[in-house]
């Protein structure tokens, strides 16, 4: 079998749902293969080798440059994933920018003679010209490709992205091995009786009338269904700043609650379970509440989370970002809260097929490499 394996990820930025796809993606690899050496590109490498038991180099361009060749060439596989990696919505300027950087890393893994995987990637949205012809030059030399919807499959064949074969899987995190870890409730001043409702909340670019409108959906349901609102900030300050620009234009600022932003995604994967219900914007926040039967309104600001909850059941209940309604907003939290157990176990049902299909991301990478490294021995 391969003995080493490279990694390449938004890792060491402390977004938790791209920590939550590391640690299932290693967690299951090494469920596999226990003595596997992995090396993760991290932006920090220390906490990447504290938090994971792997070998770490720099990832940015600055300085390591030398070790992040040597770990390309000694590898038998790159794993460029999983995640959003592959698209333009933040500035894409010639080789600066996410699309440009995780392309460079696969064709320098290319040039060292290394097979390269797109492991359970959500693509795009890739609008540039420049974003099209980096995707039609540079995705075309990975050898095997996995995504984690149908619509990331449609649009690299769009793109031109049609030598490597294609497979539509889910989302590693469905994999996640989920532990008891109370320390997100231990955290906040409860009394034990409170019906919990998870909100995530972030940024997007000049978007900014959403905060209110889930300010004043927050605040009827805490006046017809006394809700209490917990803010699960899924990437550090940033969340923790939209959570801010919702609490302070809501009139029951006092039952509302904010998490810690340094909380593992274990601790808040199992803080989401739970919970009644989960009103939220970042992906990961609704995977784990599928994958831990939890109803969820999804407000979609990508193709990524409308596709995850047309998966999950739950699109009927969400909405756009832009289309957002405050009174269709409390009206559907109310009845999924009224038809929690039945919409609970429909999701259950959806969680375990995307469980499936996660697990399908490692089968295919030891029938596509590892089987193939083997039968040359």
């Amino acid at each position: 079998m391969p003995s080493k394996i490279v990694i390449s990820g938004f890792y060491g930025l402390g977004n938790t749902g791209d920590e939550a796809i590391l640690e299932a993606m290693i967690d299951n690899l090494r469920s596999e293969w226990p003595d596997l050496d992995i090396t993760v590109f991290s932006l920090s490498p220390e906490q990447t080798e504290k938090t994971h038991s792997v070998k770490s180099v720099y990832r940015g361009w600055r300085h390591n440059n030398k070790e992040k060749i040597r770990a390309l060439r000694e590898a038998d596989l790159l794993i460029s994933g999983g995640g959003g990696l592959l698209q333009d919505t933040y500035p894409t300027r010639f080789l600066f920018g996410p699309l440009p950087y995780y392309l460079l890393i696969v064709f320098l893994a290319k040039l060292c003679g290394t097979k390269v995987m797109f492991f359970s990637q959500g693509i795009g949205p890739v609008n540039t010209t420049w974003g099209k012809i980096l995707m039609k030059v540079f995705a075309n030399m990975a050898d095997f490709i996995t995504v984690r919807d149908e619509y990331s499959k449609q649009l690299l064949h769009q793109l031109g992205v049609t030598r490597p074969e294609t497979v539509v899987t889910a989302d590693i995190v469905f994999a996640f091995c989920h532990k008891q870890d109370d320390a997100c409730m231990e955290s906040l001043p409860l009394h034990g009786d409170e019906q919990l409702v998870a909100v995530s909340v972030r940024p997007w670019f000049h978007h900014r009338d959403y905060y209110r409108k889930i300010a004043k959906a927050l605040d009827q349901l805490i006046e017809l269904e006394d809700i209490t609102p917990v803010f699960v900030p899924m990437e550090g300050e940033h969340d923790v700043y939209a959570s801010e620009q919702v609490v302070k234009q809501m009139a029951h600022k006092r039952s509302c609650h904010i998490l810690d932003p340094n909380f593992t995604p274990n601790q808040y994967l199992h803080f989401i379970s739970q919970c009644r219900l989960t009103i939220g914007m970042r992906l990961h926040s609704l995977i784990f509440s599928a994958l831990t039967g939890v109803p969820h309104i999804g407000l979609s600001y990508d193709k990524k989370v409308e596709s995850l909850l047309k998966r999950s059941g739950m699109w009927d209940y969400s909405f756009r970002l832009e289309n957002i309604d405050t009174a269709e907003l409390v009206n559907n939290a109310r009845y999924v809260l009224r038809h929690r157990e039945s919409l609970s176990r429909v999701i259950q049902q959806n969680a375990e097929q995307m469980r499936r299909d996660a697990l399908e991301n490692i089968r295919l990478l030891k029938e596509k490499f590892f089987l193939q490294h083997e039968g040359r021995q």
